[in-house]
């Protein structure tokens, strides 16, 4: 009985109006925090300019900072990073545009120089980073504000399935991600958590995690119209799963070789 309610579920979330928007999304190859390596750091402009020049569509990361900006940076600490040590969301954007990755003389970038920096020529995948108690909510108002007159091709994504009903709610018009996996690491490590996430979430695409495919549910989804993405591509083997069960790739490194850009 519960597999049937979850297949029942899933066809309603494909079938929902407004699906099968963002024909672009599939088209493209996406870096992972941009192009990045040992003279590029993560989620950097010079890692996004790479990327451009690359060909490749762009996978970025958002925090928020202390005064509500939308800030580029993966980690809830500054540590790993920069040269400051931390809670980022204490920090301001200008203080934030201050602290340094290690070894470099910039900071962290708003997401409002990203847009201008890409100004269209490549497509952008914005992930909000959440986690329990967080108030998304905020974040994703300043992701809309950033975007407020952005033409070019973007979509926002999170773990966190509010996130997509903010947007289906406050931004209709915005193309809207589920991200998955299925590990002890993650949000969805059971069948019920997963197919609760997208009925909350109903979003316009998957990006799930490469260690997680094939699975039934997934392959389901792909086949019924709903577009799969996959993430981190890193190698050649998770390079051959991703082409065989995805849509499109957020690849970095050597799970970059060799794919049409």
């Amino acid at each position: 009985m519960p597999s049937l309610l979850y297949r029942t579920l899933d066809r309603l979330i494909v079938g929902a109006p407004g699906r099968g928007r963002g024909s672009w999304i599939t088209r493209w190859t996406y870096a992972h925090r941009g192009l990045h390596g040992p003279d590029r750091p993560e989620n950097s402009l010079v890692a996004f300019a790479a990327a451009v020049d690359a060909g490749l569509g762009i996978e970025c990361d958002i925090q928020r900072s202390s005064d509500g900006q939308a800030m580029i940076f993966h980690d809830w600490e500054l540590d790993r990073l920069t040269v400051r040590t931390g809670s980022f969301g204490l920090h301001t954007a200008d203080m934030l545009q201050k602290v340094q990755y290690r070894g470099r003389e910039y900071g962290i970038a708003r997401l409002a120089e990203l847009l201008e920096m890409v100004a269209g020529r490549v497509p952008i995948l914005i992930e909000i980073k959440s986690r329990p108690g967080f108030d998304v909510g905020a974040s994703c108002a300043a992701v809309r504000e950033a975007l407020a007159g952005y033409a070019g091709d973007h979509a926002v994504m999170s773990f966190d399935p509010r996130v997509a009903r903010w947007y289906r709610r406050h931004a209709p018009d915005t193309l809207v991600g589920l991200v998955m996996r299925e590990d002890e690491v993650g949000y969805t490590t059971k069948a019920w958590q997963r197919h609760l996430a997208l009925w909350l979430a109903r979003p316009d695409f998957l990006a799930y995690h490469v260690a997680a495919l094939p699975n039934p549910m997934v392959t389901d989804l792909r086949a019924r119209g709903l577009p799969i993405l996959t993430w981190t591509v890193d190698g050649s083997e998770a390079q051959s799963i991703a082409l065989q069960h995805a849509d499109a790739v957020i690849a970095e490194g050597a799970g970059l070789a060799g794919i049409p850009t």
